[in-house]
């Protein structure tokens, strides 16, 4: 049984780890792959077909743990224990839930202290008692009547949710905690830059968390922007993004039979290879010869996609080109996001004039793909990843040549700079 300590409006946890609201899915799911031997019959629940619709829920039914995580920025939420007999809880250090002592109404206020009188639910036949952060629900099976402000005495709690606010219906996923970003770099939101042809290059404004000289007390959240294009050197991008998380070397190139003359192609020596950036939500592919940046691949992330999980969902905003008979569209139906679905892209952009590239992912070890295919379709130098709901699963960015001097410069234009570092093929990675 896990025993775990309870912060209002912050975490639930024990010395080992925490669950904090405002914590990415991916790192509450490392959390439990680290401790899945402690912490084992773990559910994932989403919605197949409407995934925005519902947050995303990681059951932890062995120990009667919810993790609820906002459908759209997927940071945890709420916490909600559901099964107070499944684990055992304290607060400051004290239990007020364990096997010898039961969460009443009693040991609740001498845990906790005072607040407001209850609230009473007929529907559910629960009262609900709120703290700032923090509310349990108390069952009244046993009351034909229930008084209007007391809860009555020996009632036990049913369920406890974690929140931040004063109301758990209104209360929203926090942003990010400074222990959860554990030196990394995140994407507040990136957006396609792009002339009429097609994309350019893309412009990320970043989330670090950095510390004072020296003293932890001045660490804070920090906000950055970087720019990247089509022709930029693995040396451009570095000094924008740092490092990528793992650098991926191309063994062969699958889409190639669909290009217009494949067997006009010369084989090369060297392979094309990815920097993969999972807290960006980005891919960004050079070419082997000149090193220099020939695609950008954008991640969304949704449930029941093959890469789920592998990358933090990259919040984007595309500018489209569409055409338009007599007046003019609206400038907000003219951009595309991460939420968009195939159907309005469609409308937007017409359909295309070829059928689409069936793209089915497995692995070595096991031929399988529970989620099935999804579908590739292009337009405007941009490949679309259509999932079986309609959904976007990434978007691929490509073909653009290096813009001049004076489109790159500007407020959000690189620095120039004398690379420092050699050529990428002399570098040990």
């Amino acid at each position: 049984m896990l025993d775990l300590e309870v912060v209002p409006e912050r975490s639930l946890g024990n010395e080992q780890w925490e669950f904090a609201l405002g914590m990415p899915l991916a790192q509450a799911i490392s959390i439990l792959q680290k401790h899945c031997r402690i912490i084992k019959n773990v559910q994932v629940l989403y919605s197949e077909q409407t995934p925005l619709s519902h947050d995303l829920i990681l059951n932890l039914t062995q120990d009667g743990i919810k993790l609820l995580f906002d459908a759209c920025n997927q940071r945890l939420k709420v916490i909600e224990v559901y099964d107070m007999t499944k684990v055992k809880l304290k607060y400051c250090g004290v239990h007020f839930n364990s096997q010898a002592i039961a969460p009443t109404i009693e040991q609740i206020d001498q845990s906790f202290g005072a607040t407001h009188p209850g609230v009473y639910n007929a529907a559910e036949q629960l009262f609900h008692l709120n703290f700032r952060g923090l509310s349990f629900s108390f069952q009244l099976d046993s009351w034909s009547e229930a008084p209007k402000y007391e809860i009555p005495h020996g009632a036990t709690v049913k369920r406890m949710f974690i929140y931040t606010g004063n109301s758990l219906q209104d209360t929203k996923a926090p942003g990010m905690p400074l222990a959860c970003f554990l030196g990394n770099v995140y994407a507040e939101s990136v957006d396609v830059l792009r002339d009429g042809a097609g994309p350019l290059g893309l412009r990320l404004r970043l989330l670090t968390a950095g510390c004072g000289l020296g003293v932890m007390a001045d660490a804070k959240v920090r906000t950055l922007e970087s720019s990247i294009y089509f022709g930029d050197s693995c040396q451009d991008v570095l000094s924008a993004l740092g490092s990528p998380h793992k650098v991926f070397y191309k063994s062969e190139d699958k889409m190639k039979i669909h290009s217009p003359s494949p067997h006009k192609q010369v084989p090369s020596k060297c392979n094309d290879y990815f920097f993969n950036y999972f807290t960006l939500g980005v891919d960004i592919l050079f070419d082997a010869t000149t090193h220099l940046v020939k695609k950008f691949v954008l991640h969304t992330n949704f449930p029941g996609h093959y890469n789920f999980n592998i990358y933090h969902r990259c919040d984007f905003k595309i500018p489209l080109v569409v055409k338009t008979e007599g007046a003019e569209a609206q400038p907000e139906d003219c951009i595309l996001t991460t939420f968009s679905k195939w159907d309005h892209i469609q409308q937007l952009l017409g359909h295309p004039m070829e059928k689409p590239v069936v793209l089915h992912r497995s692995s070595s070890a096991n031929n399988t793909n529970p989620f099935g295919s999804t579908f590739c379709f292009g337009l405007q130098r941009m490949i679309f990843e259509v999932m079986q709901n309609k959904h976007i699963a990434s978007v691929t960015l490509y073909g653009s040549p290096r813009p001049s001097a004076q489109a790159r410069t500007g407020p959000h234009a690189p620095p120039a700079f004398t690379p420092i570092l050699p050529p990428l093929s002399s570098v040990h990675i």
